[in-house]
């Protein structure tokens, strides 16, 4: 998930350049082919489908820059589908067509955040200009620069990342959670550079790296000889991080009496270093981050109550790379560049075999895994093409339970049907049609895999 300036200036260079690709749906076939042929002729990408259902499919494995679709289409119409989009891949321009339009119909559908409204018989200067707002929309979106060092195309990844962009300019104390390795300090140094502190200093901190003792003299700094070893006095990170972000990475293992302390601090806008009578005045905007389940913690007595309120004003949650097994492919190529290059070794890609062992994998160390096992096979290969089986060697080395064939294919195939009840809001029948199964074969995978597929339903934001 980390890249260098250069390369990031790079590929947003070569983004901007890049031929807009577009989704074409449309149930009458002459139409298709004509908009396929002067939209090419415009220089877009178009790839065409004649029913949304197929749509649907054809964006689970591709990424899309606007989508252009008939709104009066058998079986899932217009805005049905576009209902599914705006749920899944966020801040992406739809423009809907129709040969019946009506007033009801323009209003419903730009109420809903319909991008664009035309009426048939297309005006193609009519659609010229909305298709080139669209694409124009969807390069300048707020997915930007701020974020240069998180590489991900995943639906899930794109929303946190709209989210933390929205609450960024806002002097709120931020909460991210998620498991090891899933990327949180790069989330939080994200944010800081979309705020108003983006010029300020960003000061992180692990609190479980810490002896309690040691960690109250960094987070507030000690006067010259307040303890054995105080050779000189100290300002603190909090002191450091003056006007800018304090991040408080592992904040579930911080001992529960200098929660105490943190909590006073940041009531009170003020510091006392370790040996020291007087307050210090303080400016810091607090993003803390745990992988730890903090309810249970409180629970158990090991958090305080009133210090989680306190940093979990806005809540965050990354998910795990398994969670978002799409971008896989993408961090992989992006990691194996950086790595190749790092290291002056002419390595070009993975076999697709290995590519496919990297996508299938659990990742239980996820990023930073990934990372290390790239890492490895660039070091080890013998050819421009890493082969499968340095893949499997850096996976076993990294874990001592080496799943069996078919225990991978169960794990891509739970992870497909969680994703397929996601897309479908636990629809069988939606879900079935996406998936190119029928209602029984459905219910079968459900059954195998212990899916209920009502628990999918309602839990679009």
């Amino acid at each position: 998930m980390i890249t260098s300036p250069a390369k990031t200036n790079d590929l947003a260079a070569s983004q901007t350049k890049k031929t807009p690709r577009l989704l074409l749906v449309e149930d009458d076939e002459n139409l298709l082919r004509l908009l396929t042929i002067r939209l090419q002729g415009e220089g877009y990408d178009v790839t065409p489908s004649n029913n949304a259902t197929q749509a649907l499919r054809m964006m689970f494995n591709n990424t899309f820059d606007v989508v252009l679709s008939d709104i009066r289409m058998p079986g899932l119409d217009g805005l049905s589908f576009f209902d599914e989009i705006i749920h899944r891949y966020i801040n992406l321009p739809v423009v809907l067509m129709t040969a019946h339009g009506t007033i009801k119909d323009a209003v419903a559908a730009t109420q809903k955040g319909v991008f664009g409204f035309l009426t048939k018989p297309i005006d193609h200067d009519e659609l010229r200009k909305v298709l080139a707002r669209a694409t124009q929309k969807n390069t300048t979106s707020d997915i930007g620069d701020w974020c240069k060092d998180i590489v991900t195309r995943a639906p899930e990844m794109t929303k946190l990342l709209l989210q933390a962009h929205r609450i960024a300019g806002k002097n709120v104390s931020v909460l991210i959670n998620g498991a090891s390795g899933t990327g949180k300090e790069l989330l939080a140094k994200a944010i800081h550079r979309a705020s108003d502190r983006a010029n300020k200093p960003f000061v992180a901190i692990n609190c479980g790296a810490l002896p309690e003792n040691l960690l109250e003299s960094e987070l507030f700094g000690h006067t010259k000889g307040a303890f054995t070893g105080a050779v000189q006095s100290s300002t603190g990170l909090f002191r450091e991080a003056h006007g800018g972000t304090l991040f408080l990475d592992e904040i579930g293992d911080m001992p529960t009496s200098l929660q105490v302390k943190l909590l006073r601090a940041i009531q009170e806008r003020t510091v006392r270093p370790v040996g020291s009578a007087t307050n210090i005045d303080i400016d810091v905007r607090i993003i803390s981050a745990t992988h730890k389940d903090l309810q249970l913690e409180m629970e158990e007595d090991r958090f305080r109550e009133d210090l989680y309120y306190r940093l979990n004003v806005v809540n965050l949650r990354i998910p795990s790379l398994k969670e978002r097994f799409e971008d896989i492919p993408l961090l992989t190529n992006h990691l194996l560049k950086q790595s190749a290059e790092r290291h002056g070794v002419k390595v070009t890609r993975f076999s697709s075999d290995a590519l496919n062992r990297l996508a299938t994998s659990d990742w239980p160390g996820n990023v930073r895994q990934l990372v290390n096992v790239v890492e490895q096979c660039v070091a080890l290969t013998q050819t421009p093409v890493i082969p499968l089986s340095l893949v499997e060697q850096a996976l076993s080395e990294l874990s001592q339970n080496w799943p069996t064939l078919t225990q991978a294919r169960d794990s891509f195939e739970y992870q497909y049907l969680c994703r397929l009840l996601q897309l479908a809001d636990g629809n069988v029948t939606r879900a079935s049609d996406l998936a190119g199964r029928n209602r029984t074969d459905m219910h079968k995978l459900l059954k195998k895999h212990g899916l209920n597929a009502a628990d999918f339903r309602g839990n679009k934001d």
